[in-house]
């Protein structure tokens, strides 16, 4: 009775929800499950490890780490469908413009892009914008996370896993022409983002997420890659025994339309 009063209080708004100094909420599930999700970001900077304190803490009393995938055992993402269309054909002269450019200053062999999907490359050149704010993989919060859970013995969870998300990619139309549009147009304001997204986890103060998420995917897009994989994940975490989890997926998931504490929470 008094758990189910405290639920239905914070829900009315009659008790406060904790304020994290991360980007992260509490969820609570009918048959005692409670969730404590963490918007992550896959690439960190030094200055994020460790991870604060109490975060490490919640880790260690929940039951089980849950993840979009164990990023420290999956292979690299490679492309299984041969390109045979120039990117001269596949890009608007202004794109290609832009690609040019980014080849440029990242050292980037344009020839070489030429054989790969649109989202291959789209997430090559992510990697090198990250790459050139300071961030590297082995200080993303879902790693330092996954590290510290195989540290504690404890179960990691993987709500798709690599070869899921790679289906996903060989899945988009025009082998994802519209991501890669959409990271040549949304450059530096996906660059800001990024900063602010830093700025959560080294200030180490509350996250004013308010007004942060621009939408910088086609709507077409973001159903595919946010809206449809958020129900996927609504259903597996709502399938999970009873417990106490922290859940770490990345932060564009936890806020915006359709977002995944929004449909746990309906």
């Amino acid at each position: 009775m008094r758990k189910w009063w405290r639920r239905t209080a914070t829900v009315l708004g009659l008790l406060s929800r904790p304020v994290y100094a991360w980007p992260g909420m509490d969820i609570s599930l009918p048959a005692d499950r409670q969730l404590h999700l963490v918007g992550s970001i896959h690439m960190g900077t030094r200055d994020m490890a460790p991870l604060p304190a109490s975060l490490l803490l919640m880790l260690r009393k929940a039951s089980a780490l849950i993840v979009e995938a164990d990023i420290t055992v999956s292979p690299p993402l490679t492309s299984a469908t041969p390109v045979t269309v120039p990117l001269a054909e596949r890009l608007s002269p202004d794109h290609l413009g832009i690609l040019k450019r980014l080849c440029e200053e990242y050292h980037l062999d344009e020839s070489t892009l030429a054989g790969l999907p649109a989202w291959h490359i789209a997430l090559m050149l992510q990697a090198r914008q990250a790459e050139g704010l300071g961030l590297r993989a082995a200080y993303g919060i879902d790693y330092q996370l996954i590290q510290a859970a195989k540290a504690m013995d404890k179960p990691v969870i993987e709500l798709e896993g690599p070869d899921e998300q790679l289906g996903l990619l060989l899945q988009l139309p025009d082998q994802g022409n519209a991501l890669l549009e959409d990271t040549l147009s949304h450059w530096h304001t996906n660059a800001r983002l990024l900063q602010t997204m830093i700025g959560w986890w080294m200030n180490r103060g509350p996250a004013d997420v308010g007004n942060a998420f621009p939408a910088t995917f086609s709507s077409e897009l973001y159903h595919y890659l946010m809206t449809e994989r958020n129900r996927r994940w609504k259903s597996a975490l709502e399938a999970l025994p009873a417990g106490a989890y922290v859940v770490a997926v990345g932060a564009l998931h936890l806020y915006g339309e359709q977002n995944l504490p929004s449909l746990l929470q309906s």
